[in-house]
This record gives C-alpha cells, sequence and structure tokens, in this order.
C-alpha cells in the first residue's frame, strides 16, 4: 500500500513500490523513481462515473500514478491534512481532495441541501475502504468532533470534509456574520448531529446564496 506522509504542511510525499495512487490531475510536482501516469475518466470510476458526475457537477479531474520511488504533489500552496480511513467513508468537496490511495473506492453522494447552499449541487465526492486519503484546505484546518450531546453548526464556506455517522441539516436565517452587521444576501449554515469528525478551513468560498 502507498505510504503518505507530508513535506512541510503544503506538499505530500507519496512512496510507491508498484502500486498505485489517484491524485487530482496536474497536481504532480516532482517524482523520484520509475513512474508512468494516466488520466482516469470519470474521478477513476470509469463511464458510469463519468457520467454521475456531469449530472451531478461534482468536478474532479483524477490521474493515476504507478511505479517504484517517491512522488510529490501539491495544488496552489495549499495546506495539505492526512486522513487514514479503517472502512470507513470520508465525504469531501471534490475540489479539496488532493489524493487517494489506488485501493480506495471514489464515487459521489446526495447531501441534500447544504450541497445548494455552496453552489456546488446536491452531491459531494465519497472515499471509503481502508487507505490513505490527503484533503486541502485554505489554510491550516481544524478537525472537530461531534458527539450526541455536542452538535456542530459550521459555514458552509469553510466546510471541507467529515467521516463518521453524521446527519446534516440545512438551516436558513443564522449567519455568523449577522452578529456583527457584515451579513450580505440569505444566510445559511450546516447542522451535523451523531458521532465523528468535520474538517474546517479557515477561509470561507463564495457561495450560491452569497458571502456567508
Amino acid at each position: 500500500m502507498a505510504q503518505f506522509r507530508l513535506q512541510g504542511s503544503k506538499v505530500l510525499a507519496v512512496d510507491l513500490t508498484g502500486d498505485a495512487v489517484k491524485a487530482k490531475n496536474g497536481s504532480m510536482v516532482a517524482y523520484e523513481g520509475d513512474m508512468t501516469f494516466k488520466k482516469m475518466t470519470g474521478g477513476g470510476d470509469g463511464l458510469r462515473g463519468m457520467v454521475t458526475r456531469r449530472l451531478t457537477g461534482e468536478q474532479m479531474e483524477v490521474m493515476e500514478v504507478k511505479g517504484r520511488g517517491t512522488c510529490f504533489f501539491a495544488d496552489r500552496a495549499t495546506e495539505i491534512n492526512l486522513v487514514s480511513l479503517r472502512g470507513e467513508t470520508l465525504y469531501v468537496e471534490a475540489s479539496n481532495l488532493l489524493a487517494a490511495d489506488s485501493s480506495l473506492r471514489t464515487g459521489t453522494t446526495f447531501t441534500g441541501l447544504r450541497g445548494a447552499s455552496q453552489g456546488n449541487g446536491l452531491f459531494t465526492t465519497t472515499v471509503e475502504g481502508t487507505g490513505q486519503a490527503a484533503i486541502m484546505s485554505d489554510g491550516t484546518a481544524i478537525v472537530l468532533r461531534v458527539t450526541p450531546s455536542t452538535p456542530l453548526q459550521v459555514d458552509p464556506g469553510a466546510y471541507i470534509a467529515h467521516t463518521g455517522k453524521l446527519k446534516q441539516h440545512f438551516q436558513s436565517g443564522v449567519n455568523f456574520r449577522t452578529f456583527i452587521g457584515e451579513g450580505s444576501g440569505e444566510a445559511f449554515q450546516i447542522r451535523f448531529e451523531g458521532e465523528g469528525l468535520v474538517y474546517v478551513q479557515p477561509s470561507e468560498r463564495t457561495t450560491f446564496g452569497g458571502d456567508v
């Protein structure tokens, strides 16, 4: 299995011993050893995955890197966070997924109104199985734990990913900036309930409802 490690906080090094890794197309910045590169259709899910992504609006151009040596990945100097999965599912915005072990299955799933608040469609990318994945964040991400007694509210523009048995509820009319008089457009937030982890970045995307 490929070994993921960080070189600083903005470069991912993946050690390969004849195995493969899936990564965001164009994210390779250097490599040592003997490597082959292959563009994958539909985010690595073949024709069916490609059609699904066109219908859902989830865009994830993926390449497969295979060989022996070390490959280095980076994207726009964003911060990189490693996630270890043990039979779990990682739910992540397609634009925030940098790389995943080739043994991990990728797909899409319906996320309800949370996706609509971001203007990214109603679906998000899933990564499931046993192995490592690398996700990107604009600034150093924080990982927040959700328990049955401690639900979590998140700005949809700052949300990156989550794992665990979590339920999402889309809420309108509440905005973190409303309290300081800087809100604009309709206000949104996501409420997570259950048991799991939520990854949040210290920066916000432009969302469908305006700045949130």
